[in-house]
């Protein structure tokens, strides 16, 4: 595309004028434009400009100065913005849409509300409920910010520059002030920095006072039942049920700090968000990667559920469904997270977080979650998916198990500039029974991949490098517990570390800790492999099947539900520190968590099972999934 004329602008007006002064509405849809084809000169003299359609281009910025200061309606839709700054230029706005635009997240809308006094629609919709949240949020931080303030003036030095010490406010407000979920936290920061800086300029450079003068205390934060009150019935917990404090059992060696208790109830998957619905079963939750990936510490606090025909995105702190994808006539059993590196069309590299989500339809979705459409479509097997994972060492590659007794390892491949994927099929791996949980092995997860079954244990050869492209299992890993007539089902399999695995489903009433690499060293050229057993977890003596265990490595923890709806915590890094032999008897968990009963008009529901506990990587925050159409999220003490 090249530069904008005013010929071409007086094309594309409507109606069609003769002089740029007196264009009203313009449409620039569907150029190429990219922002250095706005030229601030030209576009300044349109003085009259009511209405701009700049959708379907590939704008990154908004650039300063396009002096369209009569602006009514602006339309951004489909292209490449990454910050809403530019749009406070236009401060008569009152109709805006920014669809499409990949990089833009709900702190953006938050940011427009209130750039935008006039604003009063945004992609269609009403703003005073954003308008409001932002509001909220700002009387919290001003609190906030105020309180530090105090603080920050009273350990003062006279020394200081005063100057610089406005700047020093400046930048500790916005690194130290923290408040709402972590999705807000781009709005959050900004917001804290114009307050900070107003603050500054309203009040001076701040300046020591000797000795300091008694102050007001902090403003309290808020009770957390005191913010879930104001939003809307579909995204609170449930606040009906009553809060109980799980119980902990001395296992003599467990983490002193390890506590976790009942936050939210959630019945965000309920049929017409319906609160008498508990029957939808719930059957998968993944926790989204960190933005603060690599950095010590980092854990997200956003988590991914699925059951029914939708899937959810809730932020733990809050309980807020931030994300909803619903499709009709599916029914979700897995859902899983990668974060892809992709590029943007003036060539600058962006990380995003993408969600596949399977289940009935033997179909995976690939989910932009930010901007809440499917960007891909996999016709991935003939019957339903059971499980998915993404491979941990490469970001596009994707397994999927099915109730076709196959497990298929996909390249979902980086997305076009519509951010449409084409995947393709590397391998097919035949199984002789159901796969129900996948696991790529820790320490080489682009050479094996494990998957409890219905009929055990058994391990893939997945290297790219080796013939052929449909493979039979290559060993069978057996337990000593496990007998002819007893079943030999493994229905929970993850990694505790590198190389530690925790199994579940062979013998009732324990979970296995067994050693991979001992195991892989003592295989031979044997089909099937007796497992090196490490140390036995005492869990639910149920004969019920299908509840799926997980784990923190980096937390050394365990976790498993149970037919009675709790939550089995087991802290095992004690267990693999010592030294062999272990004790023979299980080990007790550490906690269990329990949480109570919902009630259907009036009744307690008979049967709730928890099939499914996640935490995320630092154990701040755990999500269970229940039969009862429960999401309970708990968070640690």
């Amino acid at each position: 595309m090249a530069p904008l004329t005013p010929r071409l602008l007086m094309l594309r007006c409507r109606p069609k004028c003769d002089r740029l002064s007196k264009i009203r509405i313009l449409d620039l849809s569907g150029l190429e434009l990219l922002s250095e084809h706005l030229e601030p000169k030209l576009l300044s003299r349109l003085t009259q400009l009511r209405e701009l359609d700049l959708s379907n281009n590939q704008l990154e910025t908004l650039p300063a100065g396009l002096g369209l200061g009569h602006l009514r309606v602006l339309r951004c839709a489909n292209n490449q913005l990454a910050d809403v700054g530019g749009l406070s230029q236009f401060p008569q706005l009152q109709e805006l849409s920014l669809e499409g635009n990949p990089f833009l997240t709900v702190s953006d809308n938050l940011k427009v509300s209130l750039l935008l006094p006039n604003l009063q629609k945004i992609n269609g919709k009403d703003t005073a409920a954003t308008y409001a949240q932002a509001q909220s949020l700002s009387r919290e931080l001003t609190s906030r910010v105020t309180a530090h303030w105090e603080k920050f003036v009273a350990e003062l030095s006279p020394e200081e520059a005063l100057e610089q010490a406005g700047a020093d406010f400046v930048s500790s407000a916005v690194r130290d002030v923290q408040y709402g979920p972590e999705s807000l936290r781009d709005f959050t920061q900004w917001r804290v920095r114009m307050i900070a800086e107003e603050l500054v300029i309203s009040r001076g450079p701040p300046k020591a006072s000797a000795p300091p003068e008694p102050r007001a205390h902090m403003t309290p934060q808020k009770r957390l039942d005191d913010v879930l009150l104001n939003l809307s019935p579909s995204k609170r917990a449930c606040t009906s049920l009553v809060q109980t404090e799980g119980y902990t059992l001395d296992t003599g060696g467990g983490q002193a700090g390890l506590r976790l208790e009942p936050l939210h109830f959630l019945q965000c998957h309920s049929k017409n968000n319906s609160p008498e619905d508990f029957s939808t079963q719930l059957w998968a939750c993944a926790f989204e990667p960190s933005e603060d990936e690599g950095q010590a510490g980092a854990s997200s606090q956003t988590v991914a559920t699925c059951g029914g025909e939708a899937v959810c995105v809730i932020d733990c702190q809050t309980g807020m469904v931030l994300h909803k994808y619903k499709a009709p006539g599916e029914e979700f059993f897995s859902v899983a997270w990668t974060t892809l590196t992709v590029l943007t069309q003036a060539g600058h590299k962006r990380r995003w977080n993408v969600l596949a989500a399977a289940g009935l339809r033997g179909l995976v979705r690939l989910l932009h979650v930010r901007a809440g459409f499917c960007c891909g479509l996999i016709r991935a097997h003939k019957k339903a998916v059971a499980t998915l994972c993404f491979s941990p060492s490469r970001e596009t590659h994707l397994f999927t198990a099915s109730y076709d007794k196959r497990i298929i390892l996909w390249d979902i491949g980086a997305p076009n500039q519509d951010y449409e994927f084409q995947a393709s099929l590397l391998l097919m791996l035949d199984s002789a029974s159901i796969p129900l949980r996948l696991c790529p092995v820790a320490s080489c997860p682009d050479s094996y991949l494990l998957a409890g079954c219905e009929g055990g244990c058994c391990c893939w050869d997945v290297r790219l490098d080796q013939p052929p492209k449909r493979r039979a299992c290559e060993v069978e890993f057996v337990f000593p517990e496990g007998t002819d007539s007893a079943p030999r089902r493994v229905d929970g399999l993850a990694f505790v570390n590198e190389d530690v695995v925790a199994s579940k489903g062979s013998s009732l009433g324990t979970i296995c800790l067994w050693s991979w690499s001992q195991t892989w060293v003592a295989r031979g050229s044997r089909a099937a492999v007796p497992v090196v057993i490490l140390a036995r977890l005492q869990w639910s003596p149920t004969p019920l099947a299908y509840f799926s265990l997980s784990a923190c490595p980096g937390e050394g923890v365990v976790l498993c539900g149970d037919e009675e709806g709790r939550v089995w915590v087991y802290d095992v890094g004690h267990l693999l520190a010592q030294p062999q032999p272990l004790p023979a008897a299980p080990q007790a968990p550490t906690q269990v968590l329990e949480w109570p009963q919902p009630r259907s008009q009036g009744q307690p529901v008979t049967k709730t099972m928890v099939n499914t506990a996640v935490a995320n990587p630092s154990l701040s925050y755990l999500t269970a999934l229940t039969d009862s159409n429960i999401v309970v999220i708990w968070k640690r003490h």
